[in-house]
């Protein structure tokens, strides 16, 4: 196990941190319902709460969710999952049943929701996301990183000074996209995940036959840090898109060529990963809203990684720990 590296720090002015795959935020609703999300007319859903004397028991056993809140159920499976759990409470005798949602619950108040009743973690579309409720609101929280034998063994989100001594699991997070991010919840309503926040944008491609697309697109190496690809930088955003457009046909002509592209939009998402992709312990953060917020790899690739709360002989938490790799 090799020396603690640092690297950077998170504000989180709410007092309530989100830890969850960064590439998902792109379905982050903040305030307003997932249904008024772009895109979220393709996965139309419905959100349920357990209700009645035994809510805990029935909701605990049934088990799909944690907590008393079923979220982001498919619309086309809301009478096969509405028959399950009714046929689980009459298998176990609980009086209970679920309760729709007249409007799909904020993914902002879901964080709020699952701290309250202590849930250890809620889902977006079926991927965990993890809240961490009584974070420190009046400075930056240092945030580390253990190397192992493959990747990072750890990571660390320092809370307060102290020893811990104890560590409670607060819940996993679900990734997708290789990468985590670390955010204050309120600041997750400014968001912006796909659209130029400027205007611009830059079109990058890389590949076994990426010279050849050059000389056929009479493209440059963008002599970006960390990511010297080839491509265009900085264009309007109608002229990268329709680069990006004239790329993926040609993916698509004979010859086949050999390579991979990115149309990157100048907004929040892809900045943040320009400074991920120039640091050399892969992580960068950025200011949105008033908080500052955190993209990070996992190092490792996909996975579902537990995180834990430690805590010191009084049991005052002093770190998030996320588990990245078992070699430590």
């Amino acid at each position: 196990m090799g020396e603690t590296v640092v690297l950077g720090e998170v504000t989180c002015p709410s007092g309530e941190l989100v830890l969850m795959d960064g590439g998902y935020l792109e379905l982050w609703s903040g305030d307003r319902s997932p249904d008024e999300v772009d895109g979220s007319e393709d996965m139309p859903a419905s959100d349920f709460e357990v209700v009645g004397p035994d809510t805990e028991a029935a909701a605990r056993s049934f088990d799909r969710q944690s907590g008393r809140m079923l979220y982001d159920i498919p619309q086309h499976g809301i009478d096969e999952f509405t028959t399950l759990f009714n046929q689980h409470c009459r298998e176990h005798a609980y009086d209970a049943s679920l309760s729709p949602f007249p409007r799909r619950v904020p993914h902002r108040d879901r964080v709020r929701r699952a701290v309250a009743a202590g849930d250890p973690d809620f889902l977006i579309m079926g991927v965990p996301v993890v809240p961490v409720g009584g974070v420190p609101i009046d400075r930056p929280l240092p945030v580390t990183a253990v190397p192992g034998e493959w990747g990072w063994s750890q990571i660390r989100i320092e809370l307060r000074e102290g020893t811990a001594v104890a560590g409670r699991r607060l819940g996993s997070i679900g990734v997708d996209y290789a990468r985590f991010v670390f955010a204050d919840a309120g600041a997750l309503g400014s968001w912006v995940h796909d659209y130029p926040l400027d205007g611009l944008a830059d079109v990058v491609f890389w590949g076994r036959d990426e010279e050849q697309i050059a000389a056929e697109f009479g493209a440059q190496r963008t002599g970006t840090p960390g990511d010297d690809g080839y491509g265009w930088l900085n264009l309007p955003v109608r002229d990268a898109y329709a680069r990006a457009v004239a790329l993926n046909d040609r993916k698509k002509a004979a010859p086949l060529r050999g390579f991979a592209f990115d149309f990157r939009p100048h907004s929040h998402h892809w900045q943040v990963m320009a400074g991920v992709r120039a640091s050399e312990n892969e992580a960068a953060t950025i200011e949105v809203g008033d908080a500052q917020i955190m993209m990070a790899t996992t190092s490792v690739g996909d996975g579902f990684f537990p995180v834990d709360l430690d805590v010191d002989a009084a049991g005052i938490p002093v770190a998030v720990r996320i588990t990245v790799s078992g070699d430590d």
